[in-house]
């Protein structure tokens, strides 16, 4: 067969070596610490861990890697191999807000396309890059798991539901102004680095502000209890057929 595959992640696969800069001090590794003491296998901390380097040096710096390899007892290499592997995990430097625009399925169908090619305009920066001020990055996204929504936009993992090219450029004017933005299910935006401190374990007594789902999500619930459904009874299941034999 003729063809390639065009990849929307041509950087995914590098770490910026040659900026050596780095912002973890001793709270940090502290922090690192007690996050691997939080597991059985301190391993198991590792996502957390790039979270919090990501908090403190807006990417997966160099030294950010090395700690946590230090702190874990695993070489540089294994945890390289996880920060380049999810694109959660930033390889040069993000902006204050981190902006993601879902072009996947329905919203694909819903617009999301004409919104990141608008954003792209609006902020003169192509995706995976940030604005001169260091203000916004901007990102695609593979699936929101806001379908109910879409098409969705989000600022620092943060949905905005139901978007459209006008509310677009008012949200992207907002955060470039500095001013007060709340998400449509959830919390006052804070910063991208602010946000990443919470996603490594550390709360910031935000969870419970915003509601958690909207109408859309709870749609077919509201239906269920009009109608009288339930799920059945476990015990009134029939019983699942044996197993053939093998032959």
């Amino acid at each position: 067969m003729s063809g390639h595959f065009e990849t929307y992640f041509p950087d995914s696969g590098s770490v910026d070596y040659a900026d050596q800069s780095t912002n973890i001090d001793e709270t940090t590794m502290a922090e690192l610490r007690e996050l691997a003491g939080r597991y059985p296998q301190p391993r198991s901390a590792l996502l957390p861990m790039l979270h919090l380097v990501q908090s403190v040096d807006g990417r997966v710096s160099p030294r950010g890697i090395e700690v946590c390899a230090e702190v874990l007892g695993i070489s540089t290499a294994e945890v390289s191999g996880v920060a380049t592997f999810y694109t959660m995990y930033k390889r040069r430097p993000a902006g204050k807000h981190h902006v993601g625009v879902c072009t996947t399925s329905l919203c694909a169908v819903m617009g999301g396309d004409i919104l990141l090619e608008r954003a792209k305009q609006k902020l003169g920066i192509d995706e995976n890059q940030t604005t001169p001020d260091g203000q916004i990055s901007l990102e695609r996204i593979e699936c929101n798991a806001g379908c109910d929504y879409a098409p969705v936009m989000t600022v620092n993992w943060e949905y905005f539901d139901n978007m459209t090219p006008a509310k677009a450029d008012e949200l992207l004017d907002r955060l470039q102004a500095d001013e007060e933005v709340v998400s449509t299910r959830g919390a006052t935006i804070t910063s991208w680095k602010e946000a990443e401190r919470v996603l490594a374990g550390f709360p910031d007594g935000r969870a419970d502000e915003g509601p958690s789902a909207g109408h859309a999500s709870l749609r077919g619930l509201q239906i269920a209890k009009e109608r009288g459904w339930s799920a059945p009874d476990k015990d009134t299941l029939p019983a699942p057929a044996e197993k053939e034999a093998d032959q």
